[in-house]
């Protein structure tokens, strides 16, 4: 190991996007994402064309990691890869080009849970002016959770509040369809809404208990809305779009805001962060400073480029766990369904 610090390449393939990236100790000298467009026409992503997809771009998404940070593969320290969750096709070529990069250069082979990855994010350099201080309280919002994590350590978290069906990410992105719109919905929903009235059209938020979230509910009574209304008038949707995005933002941020100040009361917890790919929606990060004011808390937004699934936050996740001793054997295999407990 290397006495200018520990050079970390990290790869990241849970889903649909090939990540390679390079650290050296905290820096991220190059995150590098090759995204996959050939999910759009579909609606959603296929599992089969993602794990090709994602075996006809790793090689050259890591030689190009390797050139942006002008870093060469004798001087790698360690490989760090997405072990789970994911899909599985997706996590299985990650994991098998990870194991043989690691072979290959006889240096430790460290597996990451993409979701604890989401949170550190938060601990790349440079990124906030100050770290999040422990113990502190992390919405992790995406396309597949939705989560409240208490964070008392960088390896000792617990999952307070979770969705009991839909995450929100995959209720915008639905909604969004309904709507009419591409694939992924979230971001166009994110756009149109930023030009509409959010108090024009109303939905009744889910009664949950404790700090769990449900999303159903709302996809359901929006599903009934729309059809009544189109009835009456077949150009709805197209005559109130910038409206109806922004309503539906409102209440899924307000049912995510409510939760959340909710546990960080319970917790006394003034230390509040964002993760996940819904953390790039607008309105959340605009919500979420407005507490900050009226709260009192303090607050930590990562970067766009740090939000959605990137190879920067597996790489500065396998930092810490090679620092804490904790590699793995190179016969290791990942998981598809990996609670955040397995870290």
């Amino acid at each position: 190991m290397k006495n200018d610090g520990l050079c970390i390449l990290a790869i990241e393939s849970s889903c649909d996007d090939t990540s390679v990236a390079i650290l050296k100790e905290r820096n991220v000298l190059s995150n590098i994402t090759a995204s996959q467009d050939v999910h759009k026409k579909y609606g959603g992503v296929i599992p089969e064309l993602a794990s090709r997809s994602h075996e006809q771009n790793i090689i050259p998404v890591t030689e190009e990691a390797l050139k942006v940070a002008s870093i060469s593969l004798k001087e790698v320290d360690a490989v760090v890869y997405t072990k789970g969750p994911g899909l599985a096709g997706s996590l299985i070529v990650g994991n098998a080009f990870a194991k043989s990069l690691a072979m290959s250069l006889n240096i430790p082979l460290i597996g990451v849970n993409h979701m604890h990855a989401h949170i550190m994010a938060h601990f790349i350099e440079g990124i906030h002016p100050n770290n999040p201080v422990f113990p502190f309280l992390c919405l992790t919002v995406s396309g597949g959770h939705t989560q409240l994590v208490l964070v008392k350590d960088y390896f000792d978290l617990e999952v307070v509040g979770s969705t009991l069906d839909d995450a929100a990410g995959e209720a915008f992105d639905k909604i969004a369809k309904m709507f009419g719109m591409d694939y992924p919905g979230g971001p166009l929903l994110d756009k149109q809404a930023q030009q509409g009235n959010p108090l024009a059209f109303d939905f009744p938020k889910p009664k949950v208990d404790n700090f769990n979230f449900s999303f159903s509910g709302l996809k359901t009574s929006v599903l009934y809305f729309l059809k009544k209304r189109l009835n009456e008038d077949p150009e709805f949707i197209a005559t109130n779009l910038n409206d109806l995005c922004a309503s539906v933002q409102r209440i899924i941020v307000e049912i995510l805001m409510e939760k959340l100040a909710k546990c960080a009361a319970y917790y006394s917890i003034k230390e509040i962060a964002l993760a996940g790919g819904v953390s790039a929606n607008s309105f959340l990060r605009k919500s979420l400073k407005e507490r900050e004011k009226s709260l009192g808390w303090k607050t930590y937004i990562p970067p766009i480029q740090y939000c959605t699934d990137n190879a920067a936050m597996i790489g500065i996740t396998g930092l810490l766990k090679l620092k804490n001793n904790d590699v793995e054997a190179l016969d290791s295999v990942s998981g598809a369904r990996m609670p955040l407990a397995f870290l």
